[in-house]
């Protein structure tokens, strides 16, 4: 069963409807013998006669009127298809799926997709909060959200945010009888909030450095979760130290309702990144949202 070209079909539906190859050459801008020539051959290949040709007019026969019948108002709605993709590449629509970690959607993703969402009514963006390392072509996600250095090198990776410094703090009356840790060995004689990672169900290790060395500390606590803001809020009610992102640590610290410590070795990562799978034929979406959190200094 020959495969035909779907151009020679829409020739052949536009000298069936113009009855005139002249006219219909004019119409589809290419000369009257070439718009001959393709006629015939697709007569060739289909192996039946479609049109009948006088000096002065063609005419369908029984098979072509058949076949006009039939593919007609299929090309037209490839025709309207095509149209409404053309509008969904000027006026961007869908669904974004983004995975991040709550400090990157509350502190970037959010207030920078906002005015997005309010301008273009047809875009729907989900955010799904997860502190793994995920997948997200198995997990059917556009987009997440990683530190630039835990970036698979098979992705492709846009920076939205600045390098990001952690700090440890405890609220006041948390130190009330203690004394304040010198260095990351001495968290041990300390309660730390934990963070439970989704990998093996285990502990976040806090990550120090200073002059080169670096030292990874796993701490005791009464408390674990999965969320950034509780872990502060914890740090607040005085449950014990908190390691988390400076910048929603330090209005706290300028109110004096937390006390920094360790401060030479809070820890510096590589920033938010937004990873994708490719950078071609990306959905007008999506590509928008990628404009919108590019990070420019």
């Amino acid at each position: 069963m020959p495969k035909e070209n779907l151009n020679d079909l829409q020739a052949f539906v536009v000298v069936a409807h113009e009855r005139s190859f002249t006219r219909a050459a004019a119409q589809l801008g290419v000369s009257r013998s070439a718009l001959s020539h393709s006629m015939q051959a697709l007569e060739a290949r289909l192996g039946i006669r479609l049109l009948t040709r006088t000096t002065r007019s063609v005419s369908t026969t029984e098979a072509g009127s058949k076949l006009l019948n039939a593919i007609a108002p299929r090309l037209d709605e490839i025709k309207l298809e095509l149209e409404a993709l053309s509008e969904m590449r000027d006026k961007p629509a869908g669904t974004v799926r983004i995975t991040a970690h709550d400090h990157a959607v509350a502190t970037i993703l959010w207030p920078r997709l906002l005015p997005l969402l309010k301008e273009y009514s047809d875009i729907h963006i989900e955010f799904t909060v997860d502190y793994g390392l995920t997948d997200i072509s198995a997990r059917q996600f556009d987009a997440g959200v990683r530190f630039g250095d835990q970036v698979d090198k098979d992705m492709v990776a846009v920076r939205i945010g600045p390098d990001l410094r952690m700090a440890v703090a405890g609220a006041p009356e948390y130190f009330t009888g203690r004394s304040l840790p010198t260095t990351p060995h001495d968290l041990t004689e300390h309660r730390g909030i934990n963070l439970r990672l989704p990998t093996h169900g285990g502990l976040y290790a806090w990550e120090f450095e200073k002059g080169g060395q670096q030292i990874n500390v796993r701490v005791n606590g009464q408390t674990t979760f999965n969320n950034t803001f509780l872990m502060l809020q914890a740090a607040l009610d005085g449950v014990g130290l908190t390691f988390s992102p400076l910048d929603i640590v330090q209005p706290h610290l300028d109110a004096g309702r937390l006390i920094p410590v360790l401060e030479d070795w809070w820890p510096v990562f590589p920033g938010y990144h937004l990873y994708y799978t490719s950078r071609h034929q990306l959905p007008p979406a999506l590509a928008l949202v990628i404009e919108k959190l590019r990070w420019r200094e």
